[in-house]
């Protein structure tokens, strides 16, 4: 008799999955002393953040890279800084995810050099380069290249893999991003798929791979997905994404071994639903998240990664890093989970919850597709617009109180906090020298290389890219030669042009029947009739590397709701660029939005720009992950609101800033 039947228990208990901690910043080699803490803590695997730079291909002395640099992840300009990253730790033994996506063949050729240089045998490195760069144009902002020039890089990634590092992931789909960006669990698993598609398709129609070996190719995709806390829902939605991957990898791509059609990922839990007020209860939030992608043998994730229960106030430090490590060591190792076959098997409930996803998940996909692609649905903004209704409506619902979110909308009464009394203290600080460091050392790199070599292979890159021959051996020998991260995305630059992607805006509606709405509309339209306009206009700027835009994105449609007149030029812009639009169209207020921590310099620069113009009297106001005494540094600089995640009803949020155009306007 099997034993599985008998007891109800495995015969052997499980292995945990990958446990990983998403680290990185300052410099590589604080990164790199990081990282030895946490493998030495128990943790299994590695996970590793870029910052800003790096992920929008741009080397710390660039202007946009001002007061990003080291702070969102460890910046990596050159082959140096990768050797610094790495030193000690052996890559063929370390499985190592990086968090990189439009200069991921970069990334992955420093890598792969590196390990190398260690005498690895690459076929042997095991890991992940995110390389999804669909779901940067709906969500994330880190992309450089157009959609197609973008999905031709990936492709190369992929075949090069598939030969030089088989046990290497070469792309992740991404649908992390897109439930931060408003996606229902129906939306994230259809359009996730949607661009799996688009890859699997990409490197079909390549040339590159022969049809017989698709199968290696689909055996290599993973998913890297976003984990919210309604857990039930969340275990329907990774059984559903099985269900239709396995079906679609069959039916299109004819992949017949039921081992390579298997859904594969990686989770990070949501990190945008922690709550900057009585951020203690993020704690309990990150354990129910877990929950959802680790109760169901049949569905449960490979690696795992948490947040920090800080996250909504700033940077985690060390020990917050080890305390969500902690969590999964203790689900893994002290519950009897991992002893038991799924337990979700032969459930109505969840069987009834998984058809309901995969019924409405095909109707997006079969939507894309009928648009010609995933690409189409982002040239046309489809898709982006899709996300920006989505997550209108779950802020409608919030702000009514429909959902409830503890601490925030309800039962916000508290204790002070012990976890946050040390106030700055609570999170890491980035030293400003660092950005000072990492300039002064890409100069001393930039000048001890052969230059002859570094032109011959920018030459080779960009001749490459103006035809269709795989850019990877181009990008190897700019490795090699000492070539920037700067230089190897610029030089593609050129070939393939820079993407400015649609915000999705147009026909987005957020009011919702919010009753407060009609009077702050009443303000609007008298303060426009006072100052003698035809109507107020608030200029939304995201300054800097940050691409994080759905807050901005959320502002603009509920001030336009209310009576606004809205310009927003998306994201990754300079502050000259933020200040020629305010001047040119004449706007009432500037609202600035920055979650990276780049504010004490960004902001700053804005108004010195202003002052130069000759409007120092424009109001402006800021969003962003700003801790305390950050916010009375701008206010002192001459911020006149600065607005925080505890800060979240909307309509609240545009009737303040029509008071602070009355105020800015001597108007009672």
């Amino acid at each position: 008799m099997d034993e599985t039947a008998s007891t109800g228990r495995l015969p052997e208990r499980d292995r945990p999955w990958v446990m990983r901690t998403y680290a990185g910043h300052s410099s590589a080699t604080a990164t790199n002393a990081l990282f030895r803490r946490n493998l030495a803590k128990g943790q299994t695997g590695l996970s590793v953040a870029f910052d800003l730079p790096t992920q929008t291909g741009y080397d710390p002395d660039h202007e946009l890279a001002t007061g990003e640099v080291g702070r969102v992840g460890v910046p990596v300009a050159h082959l140096g800084d990768m050797r610094a990253l790495f030193d000690g730790i052996p890559l063929a033994e370390t499985n190592t995810s990086m968090t990189i996506n439009a200069p991921a063949m970069w990334l992955l050729a420093l890598y792969g050099t590196v390990g190398l240089e260690q005498g690895a045998d690459l076929a042997r490195c095991a890991g992940t380069t995110q390389n999804d760069i669909i779901k940067e144009y709906l969500s994330r902002g880190t992309y450089i290249f157009p959609p197609a020039a973008s999905l031709r890089l990936t492709a190369d990634v992929i075949a090069h893999t598939l030969t030089a590092m088989p046990r290497w992931n070469p792309v992740n789909i991404c649908s992390y991003h897109l439930q931060e960006a408003g996606a229902t669990p129906v939306q994230e698993v259809g359009f996730a798929l949607a661009t799996a598609v688009a890859v699997l398709d990409a490197v079909r129609d390549s040339g590159q791979v022969p049809p017989e070996r698709m199968g290696d190719v689909v055996q290599r995709i993973s998913f890297f997905v976003n984990a919210g806390v309604r857990f039930v829902e969340e275990i329907a939605k990774m059984r559903a994404f099985g269900v239709l991957w396995d079906e679609i990898t069959r039916q299109r791509y004819g992949v017949t071994d039921a081992r390579q059609r298997r859904f594969r990922y990686g989770v990070q839990v949501n990190s945008l639903g922690l709550t900057e007020a009585q951020p203690e209860n993020n704690i309990q939030r990150i354990v129910l998240e877990m929950l959802g992608v680790t109760m169901s043998r049949d569905a449960r994730a490979r690696a795992v990664q948490l947040p920090a229960w800080n996250e909504a106030l700033g940077l985690p430090r060390p020990w917050d890093q080890q305390w969500s490590l902690r969590m999964q060591q203790v689900l893994a190792y002290e519950s009897d989970l991992l002893e038991y076959p799924d337990l979700f098997a032969g459930s109505h409930v969840m069987t009834a919850l998984v058809d309901e996803v995969v019924a409405g998940a095909r109707v997006e996909l079969d939507t894309v597709l009928e648009l010609g692609g995933v690409v189409s649905a982002v040239e046309t903004g489809y898709l982006k617009s899709a996300l920006v209704a989505s997550l209108a409506e779950r802020r409608r619902r919030m702000e009514s109180g429909a959902d409830v979110v503890v601490g925030v909308n309800r039962y916000a009464e508290t204790e002070s906090s012990p976890l946050t009394a040390a106030g700055a203290e609570a999170v890491e600080q980035v030293d400003p020298a660092v950005e000072t460091a990492a300039t002064e050392g890409v100069h001393r790199w930039r000048a001890d290389r052969d230059a002859a070599a570094v032109d011959a292979a920018l030459s080779r890159l960009r001749a490459d890219a103006a035809s269709t021959t795989n850019l990877m051996p181009a990008t190897l020998e700019c490795v090699r030669v000492g070539v920037t991260t700067g230089e190897w995305a610029g030089a593609l630059r050129q070939v393939f042009g820079e993407y400015r992607a649609p915000t999705g805006l147009a026909g987005a509606t957020g009011s919702g029947g919010d009753p407060g709405l009609a009077a702050v509309r009443e303000r609007v339209v008298a303060t426009a009739r006072e100052l003698g306009s035809g109507r107020l206009r608030l200029l939304v700027g995201k300054p800097g590397l940050d691409g994080h835009s759905n807050g901005a994105e959320q502002i603009a449609v509920r001030a336009r709701d209310a009576g606004f007149e809205v310009v927003y030029q998306g994201i990754r812009l300079t502050a000259g660029q933020i200040v020629a639009a305010a001047v040119e169209e004449d706007v009432d207020l500037v609202g600035l939005s920055v979650l990276s921590g780049s504010h004490l310099a960004a902001v700053p620069a804005v108004l010195d720009g202003l002052r130069a113009a000759g409007r120092a009297d424009l109001p402006v106001v800021v969003g962003g992950i700003i801790p305390a005494g950050d916010a009375d540094t701008l206010r002192a600089a001459g911020v006149a609101r600065v607005f925080t995640p505890k800060d979240f009803a909307l309509t609240d949020i545009i009737d303040d800033l029509v008071t602070v155009i009355r105020r800015a306007n001597d108007l009672p």
